[in-house]
């Protein structure tokens, strides 16, 4: 058994500043791992554009079109081959000079409505749009029926004595003045 006493002063604090050294580049590991791992993530295209307008056209349309695989994101950030495939055709679609109107509605005739993130308002959509703000008033009418109800049965219920409750109360009344 080693004891304390038995070991030289300066294995001891080399020993300790291995393992200090050990554990800090254990943590900058860590921490370019985590930093890193945000980045080998991204879906990276190298386009060349004719100008920054263009440039633009292509950032909005890859951001305005949902990935048909993924469901929840758009095809700018997917890693998705789809997705990969989509922003090239866009790029193809650019380059012939097509309108973002254009390119939207051939996405559209090709993977349906669901591909955009705004659908339209149309006769297939409206209830898309319109839904939530109907159930949110649907229900705030619903609580104040209710609340008004519960009010005006109260009331009533409060007022309405029978005569063998006022009876009986009246007994209990005189009791309590004795």
């Amino acid at each position: 058994m080693i004891r304390r006493d038995d070991v030289p002063a300066g294995l001891a604090s080399s020993r300790a500043s291995a393992l200090l050294q050990g554990g800090r580049r254990l943590a900058a590991a860590a921490v370019l791992a985590l930093g890193f791992a945000g980045v080998a993530h991204a879906a990276i295209d190298a386009y060349t554009f004719k100008d920054d307008a263009e440039r633009a056209r292509y950032a909005e349309l890859t951001r305005e079109l949902r990935c048909p695989k993924c469901q929840n994101q758009d095809i700018a950030d997917s890693n998705a081959p789809i997705a990969a495939d989509l922003r090239k055709e866009i790029y193809r679609m650019l380059g012939e000079g097509q309108s973002n109107q254009q390119i939207i509605d051939f996405m559209v005739d090709r993977y349906g409505e669901f591909v955009r993130y705004k659908p339209e308002l149309n006769a297939h959509t409206w209830l898309l749009w319109f839904g939530p703000a109907g159930l949110l008033l649907g229900g705030a009418v619903l609580i104040g029926v209710i609340v008004v109800r519960r009010r005006r049965s109260g009331r009533d219920d409060a007022d309405v004595l029978s005569e063998e409750e006022r009876q009986r109360l009246a007994h209990l009344l005189d009791k309590n003045r004795e």
